[in-house]
Formats: structure tokens, C-alpha cells, sequence
């Protein structure tokens, strides 16, 4: 369920699998019967219901570790933003990015060390990311997400569940992705209060495979229990 890799990843590591990205993450997808796709829209969908749509039209938003930009379009279609900017340490994946999405005028892909943070975005979003990058390294991660958004923008940080076994199964599966250090949601919450962020929710998502998909609906109302294939910590810089 990741994204791609930020900029205390390895990036030669995510250069390497820029060919085959989608390949290798979509073969640790498809025990559950979807694809990196299904996760992305839904990712965007979830974020809409916690803020509105009307809270983020019009607005400029950060995609922390892009990787491919594989959300790019739902970031439009979903939340009806009004520009994105994706931001990452591999060319390959940035390569890939612009070749797929950069055509668009609204959108366009950055390595991070030439991207300087200037506090003029209103959102920032990140998926799967955080877990690539060492521990020591994750506070001044987060230091660049807020010193990117201006005062009251908000930040949806999306993690890979490691309390959910599927969660932890499916990583074995991707090789990527298999020395992560994961990240539990209380440490992602203290994570993002000591860097300056006050957080709003706290949400799980993805509790069932497509083989139950008739019983997703339940998950809006399970969305509060911890055991979800990820979760998400809404935040805002205050």
C-alpha cells in the first residue's frame, strides 16, 4: 500500500525499481484482490469525508515522497484541488511520474533537496513513506511537510497498519518494502505533536479483501478500531 520513498530514503534503492515499481507493488497487492489504484482513490475518498470536498477545491497540495504520482489524478477527481506538486529523492520515480502525469499544467514533480519548503501550501499528503526512512531522520521529515504548509493547512499522513497481520504479510511480499521500520499510530502521533502539528483524527481503513467486499460499508463505522490494513492521522499545522 505504499507510495514511494522520501527524502531520507534510499534513493539509488527506489531508482533501481522505477521499471518494475508498480509491478513489485501490485504482486504484494493482489492477496487482497486489488491494485495500487483501488488503495489511492480510496485513500483520497476518505480524506474528502473527514475534510469535505469544499475545504480543499481551489487549494495547493504537497505530495510528500510522490514516487510515481500514482495519486496524482485522484487528487483532482477526489478532492478537486487545484494544483499538486510532487516531491521525492528518485529521479527514476520522478521520471516516471512526469512521463505519465507531467503533461498536465497543473502538476509538476521535484526532487525535495531542490524544492525548498515556503509555507504556501494548504494540504500535504503522504503515503506509505515514512516507514523507509530511518528513525532518526523522520523528525526532520516532518519538519519540511510543516514548514511547507501555511499556518492552518493540513496534513494527511497515511501509514501501513504493522498491528494488522495482512498489512505485515503483504510487505514481506513486496521487496521493498520488506526491512521497513513501521510505524505504530500512537508513534505517529507523537511523531507529528513534537514536530509542531496538532492532530485531528486518527482513522483505520481497509479491513476487508475484495472477496468481502460486500462488507466494506461497515468500515466507516469501524474506522475508530486500530486494525486496519492503514490508517491515517489528520493533522494541522497550527
Amino acid at each position: 500500500m505504499t507510495s514511494g520513498p522520501h527524502a531520507a530514503a534510499d534513493a539509488p534503492e527506489f531508482d533501481a525499481y522505477a521499471g518494475r515499481y508498480d509491478e513489485a507493488l501490485n504482486q504484494g497487492l493482489s492477496v487482497v484482490g486489488e491494485n495500487k489504484e483501488f488503495f489511492a482513490r480510496e485513500r483520497l475518498r476518505w480524506v474528502r469525508r473527514r475534510l469535505g470536498r469544499e475545504a480543499a477545491e481551489g487549494r495547493a497540495l504537497l505530495d510528500f515522497g510522490c514516487g510515481t504520482g500514482a495519486s496524482t489524478p485522484f487528487f483532482f477527481h477526489e478532492l478537486g484541488v487545484a494544483r499538486v506538486v510532487g516531491v521525492d529523492v528518485s529521479d527514476g520515480l520522478l521520471d516516471v511520474a512526469r512521463a505519465d502525469f507531467g503533461a498536465d499544467p497543473r502538476v509538476a514533480f521535484s526532487r525535495i533537496d531542490r524544492f525548498p519548503a515556503a509555507g504556501d501550501f494548504d494540504l500535504a499528503f503522504v503515503n506509505g513513506v515514512f516507514h523507509h526512512i530511518p528513525p532518526a531522520e523522520r523528525s526532520a521529515a516532518l519538519a519540511y511537510v510543516h514548514a511547507s504548509l501555511r499556518p492552518g493547512g493540513v496534513f494527511a499522513f497515511w501509514e501501513n497498519n504493522p498491528w494488522n497481520p495482512g498489512t505485515r504479510y503483504i510487505m514481506n511480499r513486496v521487496e521493498f518494502d520488506r526491512d521497513a521500520v513501521t510505524i505504530t499510530p500512537p508513534e505517529a502521533r507523537r511523531l507529528l505533536q513534537s514536530a509542531g502539528f496538532r492532530v485531528l483524527h486518527t482513522d483505520s481503513r481497509f479491513f476487508f479483501p475484495r472477496a468481502l467486499a460486500w462488507v466494506r460499508p461497515l468500515e466507516r463505522w469501524l474506522a475508530r478500531l486500530p486494525i486496519g490494513g492503514q490508517y491515517l492521522v489528520l493533522a494541522t499545522r497550527s
